[in-house]
């Protein structure tokens, strides 16, 4: 691979602190700080995020659509669930320091911290880690399309996305008032839906089925 980087030049960067460059920041236990070749010029085909939930809190579900992403857990705990665009199914993957999940590019996917003070670092094989959000794309996408594409009624559908935030990065709002179970920790988990013969977090499909109770 031939480089474009001129390393004589005197602005050339070769240090940089990440703590200084925060893309999101939901509250004190739960934002996230990002380096790219924005933040270091001397980057070519990698870029990260440092990321730090609190239990219960989610990077939303979102995909790459340039770089894949290898998120490895530094402290506490985290599930990273992915939709498998060829078998359609949900897989989750719980992981603790020292252990990595792989997410191919363009893959849908989302991290749900299951311990306090979770500290994650997602590295992207791109100069500058591109995002589409779930949030934006519920957001933005006209309800008139929505509905007739999906046969949604259409107030129905503008009442349920009605207080979702463009750009939410990280979940739920702190004005959110849904009430989340102790089991939640597990993405798996739906007390009316577990399957018996089914241990938590194995890796196959499971039933989402929408409750304002759990979600």
């Amino acid at each position: 691979m031939v480089s474009n980087i001129d390393y004589t030049l005197p602005s050339t960067q070769y240090t940089f602190d990440v703590n200084t460059s925060p893309l999101f920041k939901k509250d004190n236990n739960n934002y996230i700080n990002v380096l790219g070749v924005k933040q270091l010029n001397t980057l070519e085909n990698v870029s990260l995020l440092d990321i730090f939930l609190s239990t219960h809190n989610a990077v939303e579900p979102h995909y790459h659509q340039n770089a894949a992403e290898l998120v490895y857990c530094i402290s506490g705990a985290a599930t990273v669930s992915i939709l498998n665009p060829y078998t359609k199914q949900i897989l989750h993957f719980p992981i603790t320091p020292g252990q990595v999940a792989n997410v191919p590019q363009g893959w849908w996917h989302y991290e749900v911290a299951t311990v306090d003070h979770t500290h994650l670092l997602a590295i992207f094989d791109a100069p500058t880690p591109d995002v589409i959000l779930g949030s934006d794309i519920l957001k933005f996408t006209p309800a008139n399309i929505m509905s007739h594409t999906y046969c949604i009624d259409r107030n129905l559908w503008e009442t349920a996305v009605a207080t979702v935030k463009p750009t939410t990065y990280i979940g739920p709002y702190t004005d959110c008032n849904n009430r989340f179970p102790q089991q939640y920790g597990n993405p798996q988990y739906h007390p009316q839906f577990q399957q018996p013969d089914q241990p938590p977090y194995h890796h196959h499909c499971h039933p989402y089925p929408y409750n304002p109770q759990y979600f």
